[in-house]
């Protein structure tokens, strides 16, 4: 599966912004997905994941209530709702997927997922 994220961009402190990750070659509903993000000078951190179906998600503690992750399996696309951004959610945004076949899924660890989409911008201006 080939994974294409968007919508990113420039916002001020307080805005909102909807990534979309938009899947290609292969069912999107057979992959489990993730959001990461990578500030400038550190590594890449765990941000959402969301089950094959949408029946559950996950969130890094430190960003329930203001980022949901959701996904529409008819059109190929999760998304990643963000509300209230600060300027220390500034990074690359990144979005992954795993087969639901492979087993012992992590949601929070990067080396669990096969599939990475090119990342888009996001810039938070206070």
């Amino acid at each position: 599966v080939q994974l294409q994220a968007s919508g990113g961009g420039l916002v001020q402190t307080g805005g909102s912004l909807r990534l979309s990750c938009a899947a290609s070659g292969r069912t999107l509903s057979n992959y489990h997905m993730a959001w990461f993000r990578q500030a400038p000078g550190k590594e890449r951190e765990f941000v959402a994941a969301i089950t094959y179906k949408g029946g559950s998600t996950f969130y890094e503690e430190s960003l329930k209530g203001r980022f949901t992750t959701s996904r529409d399996n008819a059109k190929n696309t999760g998304y990643l709702q963000m509300n209230s951004l600060k300027p220390e959610d500034t990074a690359v945004y990144h979005c992954a997927a795993r087969p639901v076949s492979a087993t012992g899924w992590a949601p929070t660890s990067e080396s669990d997922y096969s599939y990475w989409g090119q990342g888009t911008q996001v810039t938070v201006s206070s």
